[in-house]
């Protein structure tokens, strides 16, 4: 008797999966992916699907970059791991000195490498509390920095990453982020750390602020450039560290290097992560090489921190930028989207209420009825819900609920990008009438 051959489908592996892998490790699409190649991705049933999602801003120099492959099939010719706290590795050597470098500011710096942007977040708190010997941790509302326990007390959104999984570590604290769809003002955000300062903790208990240049799962709002410059002069003055977490804006997606550039002033601790490997497990923190070193050794690192195969990647994506111009390039395509989501907003004037982005960091919030203080969580879900129907993978985000996030390859092509936002249109006009 022939054993009868399962056919391979997006349905029956969704079955699979969801047998196979607990509830809490959900998929925004039951989609599977076999192969993908720059900007374009194709599922097990040979649909093909424009990526404007990238694995979360993960594969900045696109999925499958030739020169990414040649680094680490070289590198695992050689070998794949030995733990680099045991018997360390030149690569990973060679990527923290470039990294220093291209790090903003110009005070010297050192690094460290773990494997997850949380981690990353979490060495930080570790660092700022060894330097500083003290225990409290500012963050902000909206602010997304992990599900790590620690991290999850950072983020400042309850669901679905808080939910059910209390108690979360004590002394920390969170201050309102300023947008002008909140009504929070950068005077309003100022004011609350006074007031927390007076009466929550006292400014020299203070080990570090933590915040995103442009919160990531927040929305896609670009802290304004002014509360930057007076956390870092209010950090300079308290003795307190400054950490900015670019796990979603680094490595060229925002139009610069590092987003922070903007602002002009310099982290005391930097969080990389996503792009850092062109999809390779690796993240890392750079800073003050003096604040760095405050941990004693042993105090910081993992198995699988620095992974040689993620330190040969990573050498290969900071060529990539170089070489391919990316910085710039994030601009051009911020640019296409930026023109043409406004025409769509021209003509949806009731349901979007802005367009928004840094580079090819972008955002469509929706709203209901013209009133921007009725963000509409329904029509953005049921948009993302239906992209693959019409060739995208989108990704949403936002306090919220409300915002489209756009987070394209930065090796795409203008046809691509026109032909994916083509899709987009014809997709959100369809869904909108409905």
């Amino acid at each position: 008797m022939n054993k009868q051959v399962e056919v391979v489908s997006n349905k029956n592996l969704q079955e699979r999966k969801d047998k196979a892998f607990a509830r809490g490790q959900g998929n925004a699409y039951p989609v599977y992916i076999k192969r993908a190649k720059n900007s374009e991705v194709w599922d097990v049933e040979g649909n093909r699907l424009i990526d404007f999602g990238t694995g979360i801003a993960v594969c900045n120099t696109g999925h499958s970059h030739p020169k990414i492959i040649e680094a680490v099939k070289a590198q695992i010719e050689n070998f794949s791991h030995t733990c680099f706290t045991v018997t360390p590795y030149e690569v990973a050597v060679e990527l923290a000195e470039k990294l220093t470098k291209v790090a903003p500011g110009e005070t010297e710096k050192k690094a460290i490498f773990v494997t997850t942007g949380a981690e990353a977040v979490e060495n930080c708190v570790k660092i700022a509390r060894a330097h500083t010997g003290r225990r409290g941790i500012i963050a902000f509302n909206g602010g997304f920095h992990g599900r790590t326990n620690m991290t999850m007390a950072l983020t400042g959104k309850t669901m679905p990453y808080k939910k059910g999984f209390g108690p979360f570590p004590a002394e920390i604290y969170h201050l309102p982020y300023p947008t002008k769809f909140n009504g929070t003002s950068v005077k309003d955000t100022l004011t609350a750390l006074k007031n927390l300062f007076k009466v929550d903790i006292l400014p020299e208990d203070v080990a570090a602020i933590i915040i995103e240049p442009i919160q990531g799962e927040g929305g896609f709002y670009q802290t304004p450039v002014e509360l930057l410059q007076e956390l870092r002069r209010i950090c300079d003055e308290h003795g307190i560290v400054l950490v900015i977490d670019e796990i979603q804006t680094g490595f060229a997606r925002t139009g610069k290097m590092f987003n922070i550039e903007y602002a002009g002033i310099e982290p005391d601790l930097m969080t990389m992560a996503k792009g850092i490997a062109g999809g390779y497990p690796l993240s890392g923190v750079v800073g003050k090489a003096e604040i760095m070193d405050s941990a004693i050794p042993g105090g910081l690192g993992g198995t699988y921190g620095g992974s040689p195969v993620g330190c040969a990647a990573g050498l290969a994506v900071l060529e990539i930028i170089e070489e391919e111009d990316l910085v710039n390039r994030a601009n051009q395509i911020g640019d296409i989207f930026n023109r043409r989501l406004n025409e769509l907003k021209e003509q949806f004037p009731n349901l979007i209420c802005d367009v928004r982005n840094k580079g090819a960091m972008i955002a469509l919030e929706l709203m209901k009825d013209g009133d921007f203080e009725k963000p509409n969580a329904e029509l953005t879900k049921a948009i993302v819900s239906k992209a693959t129907e019409y060739g995208l993978i989108l990704l949403s985000c936002g306090f919220n609920s409300n915002v489209i996030r756009f987070l394209p390859a930065l090796t795409i092509s203008d046809e691509i990008v026109n032909e994916g936002l083509d899709k987009f249109q014809e997709l959100f006009a369809n869904v909108a009438r409905t």
